[in-house]
């Protein structure tokens, strides 16, 4: 299937530890303001970064307002959770139901105690190959090398940062776009998680292929940035 423009946005909802029915509320609401084909959460948006959250299975019905989202805006959401595996995983969910498409390659120091890694992976949305990345993926050229390899024309991830760190995710998504020549699309964390993370960047975004920033959320939760996509081939 050739591929075509693909609108995309990258969601910051409010997010409360644990809350997974709370939680998926607000991402219902991100997807129906977002209004795009994909739409990106952050990492373990759906629980936030607490690591002793239990996995969240793709048939669990506290999903169920992101899965109506999906089906009223004709959506996929990208929603990061700790799933069966255990995995700090990405669930696709759409108008269907929601299934378990990647578990966090490159684990970060405590992590490693409650969770296993998964490995590189490309998803297919309208014949646009989507590899898919959990934050310190990001920070290591050989993954996204690694999806390259699949075949990817979109680098998409949720992250976790600091708000010391509101750059970072900007750096990573430049140096992807120029060693792939592919868009990025970063899903950041706003607002307070566990972990430590008392104060986190937001600043989620979008980079075209050239490394240009080409959509930006403020810090704040609640906020979205969206563009699209051009067909694979055109820029």
């Amino acid at each position: 299937m050739a591929g075509r423009p693909l609108s995309i946005a990258v969601a910051q909802p409010r997010c409360a530890a644990h809350d997974v029915a709370g939680n998926a509320l607000a991402h219902a609401e991100a997807v129906r303001a977002a209004d795009a084909r994909v739409v990106v959460f952050p990492e373990m948006s759906l629980t936030g970064y607490e690591l002793d959250a239990a996995p969240v299975a793709p048939d669990d019905e506290r999903l169920a307002p992101i899965v109506a989202a999906c089906a009223e805006t004709g959506s996929l959401a990208l929603v990061g959770a700790p799933v069966p595996g255990p995995h700090i995983g990405v669930l696709a969910v759409d108008g269907d139901g929601a299934r378990v498409v990647y578990g966090k390659t490159h684990l970060y120091g405590a992590e490693a105690d409650h969770f296993r890694p998964g490995e590189p992976t490309v998803i297919e949305v309208d014949g646009v190959r989507l590899g898919l990345a959990v934050c310190r993926d990001t920070g290591l050229p050989e993954h996204a090398a690694a999806t390259a390899a699949l075949g990817m024309d979109g680098y998409v991830a949720g992250v976790v940062h600091s708000d010391t760190e509101a750059e970072v995710h900007g750096e990573r998504a430049r140096r992807a776009a120029a060693d792939h020549g592919v868009w990025v699309a970063t899903a950041a964390f706003a607002g307070p998680t566990g972990g430590g993370f008392d104060r986190t960047s937001g600043r989620s975004g979008i980079w075209a292929a050239d490394g240009s920033l080409v959509a930006e959320a403020s810090d704040l939760p609640g906020d979205f940035a969206r563009a699209v996509m051009p067909a694979p081939g055109n820029g």
